[in-house]
């Protein structure tokens, strides 16, 4: 039989039966073209209707209790309203449904149309709000400028990246590279001097000498080699810190300044750190290569487990769903496509019926084995409530969540 084009359905009729024995599929489908027939005229046949396209696949759900055969009926359509409810009416005439006696409901003819409509009036709302969202204010346009401006003021003194204010200022800051005294000079902190290295240079020695030096690192561990180093070299009269695991170059002007603003003595962190200046505390140089490289090492290994786990995750995915039942999520993607419908699948992957997502959490509570669930929209933090009912994999549109569940989500792109 012809099949009803998404694109093409305007209406859906959805009725409820019950049978007063054990029904199947099959039964009811031919109950309603058998017992059906002839009723409303040639023009109006259910059978030419689906043969023209104008009639879409009846869809049947069947639940049974105590030897009772109940369910839900849905027609999909793209006639007119008028056709369409004569349609809806026929179904309350029959009377019989394989061998049982049975009595049939219409409960709604949804107009999709006006649940497309809905979709695309929130969805417009989401856009706009994101596209306003992203127009800067007056404020932060000038401030923005003048960021920019201030990072291309940077100069150097004896090789080293510096602010233009670090000869003129009685007060310098150094900090361990060229990003973190751009970082500073967008802030508006003009006196910043980098280390460029991890030894400190004879230029930050002498200027030690003649001003007040606050060191500002990183706050990982080679911030805390580069410390101890200037602690020993320099004659540093304040130690800043960035917060652990954050690089001065990223911190934001609220960070540095609360930064600068807690400095505390260097001589404190001297005793702390039982380092005297000049010549007590003198790292070997071989031993303070093999702590940096070591350092870096430790980076290196935490990156590559990382990447190990996302790997294993990826495998995961592909071990879990097979090529087939992807093809099978694909194909029903394309069918459902513009309806805001979801469609439940059992533990043997077979399609057990399709309902509107709204609808999704209570019928799942009706359906014996659902395993699986595709639907034509975003999967969000509302549709991870469904996992709760034994629903073991979600598919749609794009993942759009971040929370962690034992409920496989699959996107679109996930399905090639």
């Amino acid at each position: 039989m012809a099949k009803l084009a998404q694109t093409s359905v305007k209406y859906l009729v959805k009725a409820k039966f019950e049978a007063s024995g054990y029904v199947e599929r099959p039964d009811v489908i031919g109950a309603i073209f058998g017992q059906t027939e002839g009723l409303l005229g040639p023009e109006l046949d259910l059978r030419e209707l689906q043969r023209t396209g104008r009639m879409g696949r009846i869809e049947v759900e069947i639940n049974y209790d105590k030897g009772k055969s109940t369910g839900v009926i849905i027609i999909p359509t793209s006639l007119d309203i008028t056709e369409t409810v004569l349609i809806a009416a026929s179904l309350e005439t029959i009377e019989r449904i394989g061998p049982c006696n049975a009595k049939i409901r219409v409960t709604s003819v949804e107009d999709l149309r006006t649940v497309k409509r809905k979709y695309i009036i929130d969805r417009a709302k989401e856009l706009l709000q994101q596209a306003l969202s992203q127009i800067p204010e007056p404020s932060q346009i000038t401030e923005d400028l003048m960021q920019s401006v201030r990072a291309n003021e940077i100069t150097e003194y004896r090789g080293l990246p510096a602010g233009p204010a670090v000869l003129e200022s009685d007060k310098i800051i150094v900090v361990e590279g060229r990003a973190d005294v751009i970082n500073l000079l967008k802030h508006g902190i003009r006196n910043a001097i980098a280390i460029e290295g991890t030894s400190v240079p004879e230029a930050i020695v002498e200027l030690s000498k003649q001003k007040e030096v606050t060191a500002l690192l990183d706050g990982d561990r080679g911030g805390d080699l580069i410390l101890k180093e200037l602690l020993t070299k320099a004659d540093i009269d304040y130690v800043a810190r960035a917060p652990r695991g954050k690089e001065v170059e990223e911190l934001t002007r609220k960070e540095l300044y609360k930064c600068l603003r807690e400095a505390i003595p260097a001589e404190e962190v001297r005793n702390q750190l039982h380092i005297e200046q000049e010549g007590i505390f003198t790292p070997e140089p071989k031993r303070y290569e093999k702590l940096v490289k070591e350092d870096i090492g430790e980076r290196r290994a935490e990156r590559k487990r990382k990447d190990e786990g996302e790997k294993r995750k990826t495998e995961k995915k592909e071990e879990v769903v097979s090529k087939e039942t992807k093809e099978l999520f694909k194909k029903e993607m394309e069918e459902i496509l513009g309806t805001r419908a979801a469609s439940i699948f059992n533990d043997k992957m077979e399609f057990v019926g399709r309902v509107p997502i709204k609808e999704l959490e209570k019928a799942l509570t009706q359906v014996e084995n659902a395993r699986a669930v595709v639907i034509d929209g975003d999967i969000t933090d509302d549709i991870l409530k469904i996992g709760k009912k034994g629903i073991t994999i979600i598919v749609g549109r794009e993942v759009k969540t971040k929370r962690k569940t034992p409920t496989l989500l699959l996107g679109q792109k996930d399905l090639e």
